[in-house]
């Protein structure tokens, strides 16, 4: 027992006089200990203490051939610690201030994943989204053969396009969910005259189709052959763009009565693709 309570005391001194020794480097004007402090402990994945040290050698390697060195990785060791906020405005001041660096290719690409992570899921707002977006376009304009980063660029581009599609299409669907099946078309419709391309659009189609039949079968007697009629080029649309949809089978059946409803022999499916 005596000796765990001797071992954690040295323990507790040690780690006293480790953090008072950071403490005396992180305040000391010494650039050369310092930096190499600030590489040894970014090497480490102390990031933390790396990013403490290279924000104050940032103030006295100002103007000397070293400052864009500390100030990239003053940015990089922010980036590894996972603080992408103080990361993003390290790399986009060190874009504006070092616009000629060996380091600016990378201080953008990290800049632009920054943003990235700093973005929202579907549900929430997507101002963040657009905004990054908008960087990664000018990243490729400004870096058309650089590859690696290109690359990384493209699965960014298809996760928030992703998102903003999803978005779209789900606001649509909140109005079929909530049985305003008009609502519902409209804002559906809208979603896919926004974006043709939009990757829900089997989905689109399809809650565009069944808002048109739901609408329809609510309707005034009067109004029902006009709107079923909607209903039956919105199937017709759907099945000559996804004829092996998982839909199709629902809405086959949908289609064979809404049909009978009009008064007309209801075609094969098969043939109206």
């Amino acid at each position: 027992m005596r000796t765990l309570k001797t071992a954690a005391v040295i323990l507790l001194v040690a780690a006293a006089a480790c953090a008072s020794q950071f403490e005396t480097l992180l305040s000391s004007n010494d650039v050369e200990a310092k930096y190499a402090a600030a590489m040894d402990f970014y090497q480490k994945n102390k990031f933390a203490k790396a990013a403490q040290l290279f924000e104050s050698l940032a103030v006295l390697t100002n103007g000397t051939a070293r400052d864009d060195t500390v100030q990239f990785y003053w940015g990089l060791s922010n980036y590894r610690n996972k603080d992408f906020y103080t990361a993003e405005g390290n790399f986009a001041s060190f874009v504006q201030t070092f616009p000629r660096s060996p380091f600016a290719s990378d201080a953008e690409f990290y800049r632009l994943d920054c943003l990235y992570r700093a973005t929202y899921r579907y549900e929430l707002d997507q101002m963040p989204t657009r905004s990054c977006m908008a960087a990664i376009a000018q990243y490729e304009r400004e870096h058309p053969d650089d590859a690696v980063h290109l690359a990384a660029c493209a699965e960014m581009k298809h996760d928030l396009q992703d998102r903003l599609d999803r978005k779209d299409f789900e606001a649509g669907k909140l109005y079929y969910r909530m049985e305003d099946y008009l609502a519902a078309q409209v804002k559906l419709r809208n979603v896919l005259k926004t974006n043709a391309d939009n990757f829900y659009r089997e989905d689109v189609l399809y809650y565009t189709a069944m808002s048109s039949y739901h609408y329809a079968r609510l309707s005034f007697p009067a109004k029902r052959k006009e709107r079923y009629l909607v209903f039956s080029d919105d199937y017709l649309n759907f099945v000559g763009e996804y004829p092996e949809s998982r839909y199709r089978k629902e809405l086959d059946g949908i289609y064979r009565r809404v049909q009978d409803i009009l008064g007309k022999d209801a075609p094969d499916p098969e043939t109206a693709e």
